[in-house]
């Protein structure tokens, strides 16, 4: 499918879920896609048998709706945010008018693509799995860094990396969730408390991992990576990102196994715990300050 140019609606996708989960009475933790599904007659199938890279797909038959799920990657949080991508799709307005003229959608979970659909329906999942009050709520109860987001992946059933990207959008710590492989940069999110560091350089695809970093010693052995081994180090952001001060940093490391990528969680004393003007907006302000249509 060819890139389009608009770029993705993140409110728009947030706060489609923050409906849905209201629409359907869900406020707490490890929210089940499957449930999702099976209350707006949608069938939910697994397909081993999926190309590489696709993480499932939606089909429309006349005014019926299926969703397969790719079963390659034996982790349930992987699985689990497949089919609330395909979700995504279902309900996200626009989505389905768009990419199901063929009755099929192919998708590409897992903030990987570019295209704007699949960032939509990426956020759209993260939102739907792992819902903002209940999810900040238990945040907040512990310190920054990788260990939160093993907690919060196993309270909600989600894989380590989109469960990251959940905690950075939400803490009030200062944060950098990096994904790479080999000696280059997958993505990388950014806490609000992390981007008060002036003068930053955002790493993009490709780049370079540092040469002095603990993650680069770290996926020069593809076991660490295979075998979901973790490793922690100091260093300075600077070292990651450039800027105009140094900044100690504290870097953990963990393998992703069947992923084949390496999570790197760096952590900042020196910078966050900023006001927060969003710190009380609920999911009923975020449903209140946009109020998209979608297909019921």
């Amino acid at each position: 499918m060819a890139i389009k140019s608009r770029l993705a609606r993140r409110a728009v996708a947030e706060g489609t879920a923050a409906l849905v989960l209201r629409d359907l009475n869900i406020s707490s933790l490890r929210v089940d896609p499957k449930d999702i599904a099976a209350q707006k007659d949608i069938v939910v199938q697994p397909k081993p048998d999926l190309h590489d890279g696709v993480s499932g797909m939606l089909v429309m038959v006349r005014d019926v709706f299926g969703i397969m799920y790719a079963t390659k990657i034996k982790n349930v949080g992987f699985q689990n945010f497949s089919i609330a991508h395909e979700l995504g799709h279902y309900f996200i307005d626009g989505h389905c008018d768009a990419l199901l003229t063929a009755g099929v959608h192919s998708s590409r979970a897992g903030f990987a693509s570019a295209d704007p659909y699949e960032q939509e329906a990426d956020f759209f999942a993260a939102a739907l799995l792992m819902p903002e009050g209940p999810f900040r709520r238990e945040l907040n109860k512990h310190p920054a860094g990788l260990y939160v987001i093993k907690h919060l992946s196993d309270a909600c059933e989600t894989s380590l990396s989109a469960t990251g990207i959940r905690y950075s959008s939400l803490t009030r710590d200062a944060v950098a969730v990096i994904a790479s492989t080999g000696p280059a940069i997958d993505y990388c999110f950014l806490s609000d408390g992390m981007k008060e560091a002036k003068g930053l350089s955002w790493l993009r695809k490709g780049s370079p991992v540092p040469s002095g970093s603990a993650t680069f010693t770290f996926n020069a052995d593809a076991d660490n990576i295979r075998l979901g081994r973790e490793e922690t180090g100091e260093g300075l952001l600077n070292d990651w990102m450039g800027g105009e001060r140094r900044y100690a940093i504290r870097e953990q490391v963990i393998g992703l196994g069947e992923y084949g990528r390496t999570l790197t969680v760096l952590s900042c004393d020196q910078l966050g715990e900023v006001d927060d003007p969003d710190s009380d907006e609920s999911d009923e302000d975020l449903i209140e300050s946009w109020t998209p249509k979608f297909r019921r």
